[in-house]
């Protein structure tokens, strides 16, 4: 799921320099998420950071860009350039 930014932002700036992934910009009138780059901070903290920190709270998930977490490792693997971490067959 990508997160979204409603037009209750106040533009505190606060939201922006958090984001992981660089997915939080300045739109035209309030600041903005990129779904392509939002994993809402999957791969990087237990918690999505902008959520966090907003002082408005006026940031929901996306109705329009709902991911389940596999989707949100694949694109934060994707974005990062790592692969995922694969456990070693056992042998019995």
């Amino acid at each position: 799921m990508a997160l979204l930014i409603t037009d209750e932002c106040i533009n505190c700036d606060v939201c922006e320099p958090e984001c992981p992934n660089q997915a939080i910009y300045m739109g035209t009138e309030i600041y903005e998420i990129d779904p392509g780059k939002c994993t809402e901070c999957v791969g990087h903290f237990d918690e999505p950071q902008c959520v966090q920190v907003c002082p408005v709270a006026c940031i929901p998930v996306n109705p329009q860009h709902v991911e389940s977490k596999p989707t949100l490792w694949q694109k934060y693997y994707r974005l990062t350039g790592t692969l995922p971490v694969v456990e070693p067959l056992r042998r019995p």
